[in-house]
């Protein structure tokens, strides 16, 4: 595993950590088996294999459960903890703490709440403080979700939003910034030098941003969030239907049974 101190040190401008994000431990171990020693998880992924809705704040004990499961497999993982998953900084920090004390090297908390709003930023920067406060040796990484929540606000407002809140999560103590959402690479280069922090982005769409051309905007993380979980609960229904109807599968890259026992049937790392 990674140490938190080693995981902070991927974070590059220009030389971007790509981090994966899974939802259980066999997309975990898989992702590991494939060279990816560190492994974010995705709150949509989690959410559903708990039957609960995401960002809602009700997954924080299948949160943590699957934070135990992934360190006690000696993965390295930070963990997407939503807005906090309670209103009190004191429970926040908390739960930060016992994170870290599995052996989790970092978290991302977001500034939007359960009910789809922005949080005030004086609100979100305490949240980030006092994590820091109880675990430093966490990464925190703080999200900006104006280009997600805001209405019809255009997007040159959004961005002075996200900068403005940038700002404050970095004088409360972040170790990063990530804004998903943005795709205009004016707006990544903008963003990435409005702050000290290192910048986490969403990996584009096909046809947007690829790895290549993040870096040279001085990005220093790439995140998949959601999109494996999506990718391969579409390649189930994909494979499903012309199970059913008799076509031809998808142009799939499915795994043997060999290959399947060989990467997951033992402790990863």
């Amino acid at each position: 595993m990674l140490t938190a101190a080693e995981f902070r040190a991927r974070h590059r401008p220009g030389h971007p950590l790509l981090l994966p994000n899974a939802w259980d431990l066999a997309s975990a171990g898989w992702l590991v088996a494939d060279g990816f020693d560190v492994v974010g998880t995705t709150s949509l992924g989690v959410a559903a294999v708990a039957a609960l809705p995401d960002g809602a704040g009700l997954t924080a004990d299948a949160t943590f459960a699957l934070a135990r499961r992934l360190t006690s497999a000696c993965i390295t993982v930070t963990v997407d903890i939503e807005s906090g998953f309670s209103e009190d900084v004191d429970e926040i920090a908390g739960y930060a703490a016992r994170l870290a004390a599995l052996g989790v090297v970092g978290v991302n908390i977001e500034d939007s709440g359960p009910d789809g709003n922005l949080v005030d930023p004086s609100i979100a920067a305490a949240r980030i403080t006092a994590i820091v406060d109880a675990a430093p040796e966490l990464f925190v990484n703080a999200r900006a979700d104006a280009f997600w929540v805001g209405g019809d606000a255009p997007r040159e407002e959004r961005l002075v939003d996200a900068r403005g809140r940038l700002a404050a999560y970095e004088r409360a103590g972040a170790s990063g910034a990530f804004v998903p959402g943005v795709l205009d690479p004016t707006e990544v280069r903008e963003l990435v030098e409005s702050t000290a922090l290192p910048m986490n982005v969403l990996v584009q769409p096909p046809g947007g941003l690829d790895v290549a051309a993040l870096a040279r905007l001085g990005v220093a993380r790439i995140s998949t969030g959601s999109l494996l979980v999506r990718a391969a609960l579409g390649a189930m229904t994909s494979t499903m239907r012309a199970v059913r109807e008799g076509t031809a599968p998808p142009a799939l890259d499915v795994p043997g049974y060999e290959v399947v026992q060989a990467h997951l049937a033992r402790p990863a790392g």
